[in-house]
């Protein structure tokens, strides 16, 4: 609710699997909580992702709560209906010469983006999780 604590490009090429995420988790997600949200660490972590199977022995390991994902729901993740459309909103009709021209750019509208927008995704988020919770057809893994 306070704004993004990674921002991490993957490389061209690179298979997003249950190895690399790990490996995210680990090398960069869990240091840039240290670095951003270093209390975050010791008070609790409330992790909302899609379930992948394979990761939740990692994240078993680090005590967090997990929130369980229901199975084809992508509307319920903040990304999808909330960040990479304000991205989109600024990053339309412009191009770039470079990967880096890119990285550079998302990493602007990112940091631009207004703080009451973190708090506005995530209480649509929680009415999105409810309001799914209310459908008999949304399951949960």
């Amino acid at each position: 609710m306070n704004g993004v604590i990674l921002r991490w490009p993957v490389p061209i090429g690179t298979t997003i699997n249950a190895k690399y995420y790990k490996k995210v988790l680990q090398d960069k997600f869990r240091p840039a909580i240290r670095k951003k949200r270093s209390g975050l660490l010791e008070s609790g972590i409330l992790f909302h992702h899609d379930n992948a199977r394979a990761v939740t022995d990692v994240l078993a390991g680090y005590k967090w709560e997990l929130l369980e994902h229901p199975r084809y729901s992508p509307d319920l993740a903040p990304c999808d209906f909330h960040l990479f459309p304000k991205m989109k909103e600024h990053l339309r009709g412009q191009r770039f010469e470079t990967e880096e021209d890119i990285i550079q750019a998302t990493k602007v509208v990112i940091k631009n983006l207004d703080k009451c927008s973190y708090v506005t995704a995530f209480k649509d988020w929680l009415q999105r999780i409810e309001k799914c919770a209310d459908n008999v057809g949304c399951y949960v893994e």
